[in-house]
């Protein structure tokens, strides 16, 4: 079966006619924290930039606190409320907030409410969603944490486990990992 990281994408030109994603178009895929709907692929954008939108669970920590190398992301709320830890400060952004979790910033977010979020995640440059669309496969076997992080530092995405009980506690979240 091929994936989504093998597919053959092109980049979309004006020769190739108007293109509209509505709202229940594209792949998507349930990570469990998360899930994660693809929008835009960086293969379809020049590379420039990959978008997803990510509907997350009421009272749910997204991951641990993480680090990307080479990637900026860029959330609006579309719906709810998002709370985030960019680096040693919390913030809460809501329905039309845009908040920005630079590259080489330890950072991790969550629904810090009982109902429903969802964030359009801009990722700059692309390229990274098909790290979830590859998490996606991995997760459909047996969760292997190890074989998530080395996924993970493929694609220059690390990842500290620990944080997520304390996390959680924290700020009230519940995770899959702490329900295994």
């Amino acid at each position: 079966m091929e994936t989504a990281a093998q597919e053959k994408k092109i980049r979309y030109d004006a020769s190739q006619g108007p293109r509209i994603l509505g709202p229940n178009d594209g792949k998507a895929v349930d990570l469990g924290s998360v899930g994660v709907r693809f929008m835009a692929w960086a293969e379809e954008t020049g590379g420039g930039f990959s978008l997803v939108e990510h509907p997350i669970p009421p009272k749910t920590l997204v991951a641990p606190l993480h680090l990307h190398e080479r990637e900026d992301e860029y959330s609006f709320v579309l719906e709810g409320r998002m709370g985030a830890k960019l680096g040693d400060d919390v913030v809460y952004a809501e329905v039309g907030d845009f908040a920005f979790k630079p590259r080489k910033q330890w950072h991790t977010f969550w629904n810090p409410d009982e109902t429903p979020c969802r964030i359009l995640e801009i990722i700059s440059p692309g390229g990274f969603e098909h790290f979830f669309d590859e998490l996606a496969n991995l997760m459909a076997g047996e969760f292997d944490p190890e074989q998530m992080a080395k996924l993970g530092a493929t694609y220059g995405h690390y990842f500290q486990p620990e944080t997520i009980p304390e996390l959680c506690a924290e700020h009230g979240l519940t995770h899959p990992m702490l329900e295994g």
